[in-house]
């Protein structure tokens, strides 16, 4: 027997050493950590949800025991991909409705419509994505095909950036607006006098405030079909811009319930009740949700010319644009969210918009600071104007897809001169060090593969123009990269705990079947994400 006890003691020896002690092992990998060096490393391990150790594969196969071991066979790996400025429920919502992007002419238009209100026989009828720029003659449309087929039955169709949409007469009824009508910060179009169904800015919510509130399902639905397109392209934070307060307990309990693993920051809209909603309950923060700011809308968009100048439209004289609001309310706003400590995030388009909330959030900011208040979109700016963004630690949180969908034309809207000074990533990029990226889906792709090559390339997915579109202000890669992972979680004050690949943060992270850092620009917008992991658990595998 006591031969036998050195025996059993080493047996004992290799079943303690057996012990598991971590979940997952990742090996054999390009791992872009995107740390303070931007350290490549080969392998990383998962415990309870968190990356507890990066470095060398041998090293740690030797600490670690894992229940999970997974060869990369020397796949590129990158942190789970921020979106720092979309629209994720507006999106799944839109996914419920009819898609109208990419439809190249009006009469295109009507028969989806059609189609899609013989197919769904009640209820309004919504659409989303038209575009007049891609359409013979770039102009507006007209109601009256629309009232032909539909002479009771409301419909509204969304232009593809959100901020213009056209409505038919039933529509029209129901919000009862009458031709004549004005409303500030917005525009009711008429011809001749007569309703031509186009609003603009301001004016959409006369109508989308009629439609019947969607049912618990169908908001679950929109949710849970835009995060697993997500999930299929990578992202693993979404920074959802401008929504209810009412919103925040139906995220919660749908991450409470596991069904929405999608982690979210999510930005109020600029109203009473979401002020009041917030400034009583204070931050709203767990591991999934984090809710600390306001969406403010300066202006309209440049495609509809909502967009608000300093000069007039070149291509529509005596227009510059408007504000959506009176400058008063906006140095309203600014002072209560400086005073409560919450992050002020406002839309701002073109440079007259641009320079009135810089202006603004100066005078409440002082000087450099930490507060992280941002300009979302920044896409026309003065020269003059560029400096008060590392004055005053504005952030620029800009789209790199917009440059590329807006180069066709924009040029049309702002004259050769000023665009010179539009979509200029590197010189924003300059003023603070960082610069958040974003799609501000749906109005682009969702796809950050999309953001990466616009944002380096500025190119479209043809390869057009050639030379690129002013590729004075494109990123280079590693800029890229950091713009979708740490500094998007840094505009978001989370930098400490997602964003790169490092020892006490989310496990949330990519596996690609090309490397973005390597590959040739035009391989760049067919790289795919094979599998996609939240917390260390897979939430998406390429099949």
């Amino acid at each position: 027997m006591k031969k036998l006890w050195p025996i059993l003691l080493l047996f004992l020896a290799a079943c303690k050493q057996k012990e598991f002690n971590a979940d997952l092992l990742i090996k054999n990998a390009m791992v872009y950590t995107v740390d303070s060096t931007f350290s490549i490393a080969d392998a990383f391990v998962v415990q309870g949800g968190k990356i507890i150790a990066v470095g060398n594969g041998d090293k740690l196969e030797e600490k670690y025991m894992a229940r999970e071991v997974i060869d990369a066979h020397g796949k590129a790996i990158y942190p789970g991909f921020i979106d720092a400025h979309a629209h994720f429920y507006a999106y799944g919502m839109g996914l419920q409705q009819i898609n109208l992007k990419g439809i190249k002419n009006w009469d295109e238009v009507v028969d989806t419509v059609k189609a899609y209100a013989e197919r769904n026989p009640d209820g309004w009828i919504i659409g989303n994505g038209w575009d007049q720029n891609l359409w013979p003659g770039k102009k507006f449309p007209d109601k009256a095909k629309l009232d032909v087929l539909f002479p009771v039955r409301p419909v509204i169709l969304n232009r593809v950036d959100g901020h213009a949409v056209i409505a038919n007469q039933a529509a029209l009824n129901v919000a009862g607006i009458k031709p004549g009508q004005t409303i500030a910060g917005g525009e009711i179009e008429t011809t001749n006098g007569k309703l031509t169904g186009v609003l603009v800015d301001n004016a959409v919510g006369i109508v989308t405030s009629k439609i019947p509130d969607p049912t618990d399902q169908l908001i679950q639905n929109a949710f849970l079909s835009a995060q697993r397109n997500c999930f299929a392209v990578g992202l693993t934070t979404i920074d959802d811009c401008g929504l209810p307060y009412t919103m925040v307990n139906t995220i919660a309990e749908l991450q409470h319930k596991g069904s929405l693993k999608m982690r979210m920051y999510v930005m109020l809209a600029d109203r009473e009740e979401n002020y009041d909603f917030l400034f009583k309950r204070g931050v709203f923060k767990t591991p999934g949700l984090d809710v600390r700011a306001f969406k403010i809308y300066a202006d309209g968009a440049l495609g509809s010319r909502g967009a608000c100048l300093l000069r007039p439209y070149a291509d529509q004289k005596n227009w510059k644009g408007f504000l959506l609001s009176s400058q008063k309310h906006f140095e309203e706003v600014a002072k209560k969210l400086a005073d409560k400590g919450f992050q002020m995030c406002t839309h701002a388009i073109g440079d007259s918009a641009n320079r009135v909330m810089l202006k603004i959030y100066a005078g409440v900011l002082k000087g450099k600071n930490d507060r992280r208040w941002r300009i979302e979109h920044s896409q026309v700016v003065s020269p003059q104007d560029m400096s008060m963004f590392g004055k005053y630690s504005i952030i620029p949180s800009v789209q790199p897809t917009h440059a590329t969908s807006d180069m066709y034309w924009a040029g049309q809207r702002l004259g050769a001169k000023r665009l010179k000074s539009a979509y200029a990533y590197k010189q924003l990029l300059q003023q603070n060090g960082w610069i958040p990226l974003g799609t501000d889906f749906p109005v682009e792709n969702i796809s950050p593969v999309y953001t990466f090559y616009a944002a380096v390339v500025r190119k479209d997915l043809k390869g057009f123009p050639a030379a690129g579109f002013q590729m004075e202000n494109a990123l280079n890669r590693v800029e890229a990269l950091k713009g979708m992972t740490i500094w998007a979680a840094k505009a978001n004050f989370e930098e400490k705990e997602k964003g790169s690949i490092e020892a006490g943060k989310y496990a949330d992270f990519v596996i690609m079947d090309q490397d973005l850092m390597k590959t040739g620009a035009r391989g760049l917008p067919k790289v795919n994400v094979l599998k996609t992991y939240i917390n260390g658990e897979k939430v998406y595998e390429r099949k």
